[in-house]
């Protein structure tokens, strides 16, 4: 089963936007908030060499932002979402 996790604040706009976004896909997800787990956005900066949110792993793809598009096509890769 391939996993989704959303590195994410609590003011990100664009963040509760992709994660209600992904609900509606009816997508599971783990929501890690990089204030409150530092390393974890530590981790996800030296992965994607950019600093924001929100960013999205499947499996080892990360997806920064909210792009749609490339979101798609890595649920659909994933087999997440038709």
């Amino acid at each position: 089963m391939s996993k989704v996790t959303v590195y994410s604040t609590s003011w990100c706009g664009f963040c509760h936007q992709l994660k209600s976004w992904l609900s509606q896909q009816n997508v599971e997800y783990e929501e890690i908030d990089v204030e409150q787990n530092q390393k974890a956005g530590r981790e996800v900066v030296e992965a994607t060499k950019q600093m924001g949110v929100p960013v999205t792993k499947i499996d080892d793809t990360y997806i920064v932002g909210f792009d749609r598009p490339k979101l798609e096509e890595a649920l659909k890769s994933a087999k997440l979402i038709k």
